[in-house]
């Protein structure tokens, strides 16, 4: 009888025991402790987010003392927009750098070395020579043409607007034409000269490309 009562007893003590773990476990899971440092200095605790600290990070602990996580400081609306700028800034940088640098890959195919950018120079400076000699053959063409309306205009020297309306229209059309081939003969010059322009400032940076495609080689 006397041991039927003590094991009653120790499965009494037992189930205490093992509720009692239980109740401190969960104790131990509910709620959490947010800890920081505000800006003058004082450490504040709390069982919420501390409004004191939306300007630091917050650190939260459970009951036991031990660090759960970390809270994130709570930034304002002109500061997430200023964080939102900074990172349009940088995606937009790097989309730079990576178009930069698919660029002088494609220049290195392009130009392996300067024979083929000399030779891409003087097809393109050609190019605009042939079209500058045809505007050239028109205009010595508009001259001598203008020498001819001129002698006839000599009959009429004495009174130019005696002249037949044919003869004005053509000296007319043939100043306007000789005006036109000038504009253009200067367009073709200009053009020229950008290609050069273009062409030198690929050079140099052509140069510096083919330079550190061969420090490799040469350092190995």
């Amino acid at each position: 009888m006397k041991q039927a009562w003590q094991a009653r007893i120790g499965g009494v003590l037992l189930v205490a025991a093992w509720a009692g773990a239980a109740l401190a476990q969960a104790g131990a899971n509910q709620g959490s402790i947010y800890a920081c440092t505000d800006a003058k200095g004082r450490r504040i605790t709390a069982d919420r987010p501390i409004a004191d600290c939306v300007d630091r990070e917050q650190r939260v602990l459970g009951n036991t003392g031990v660090e759960l996580r970390r809270v994130s400081p709570t930034l304002t609306e002109q500061e997430r927009s200023a964080i939102d700028a900074r990172r349009r800034q940088d995606q937009a940088e790097q989309a730079r750098v990576r178009e930069e640098r698919s660029r002088d890959r494609a220049m290195l195919l392009r130009y392996p070395n300067q024979a083929s950018h000399d030779a891409a120079r003087n097809e393109a400076l050609s190019q605009v020579s042939d079209v500058n000699a045809v505007a050239q053959q028109r205009l010595s063409e508009l001259k001598q043409r203008r020498t001819k309306l001129n002698t006839e205009l000599e009959f009429y020297q004495n009174d130019p607007k005696k002249a037949p309306a044919n003869l004005r229209r053509q000296l007319k059309d043939n100043s306007e034409s000789q005006e036109e081939q000038l504009r253009f003969i200067k367009q073709q010059d200009e053009e020229q000269q950008r290609i050069n322009q273009r062409f030198d400032a690929e050079l140099q940076q052509l140069r510096r490309l083919w330079g550190q495609a061969q420090a490799p080689a040469v350092a190995r």
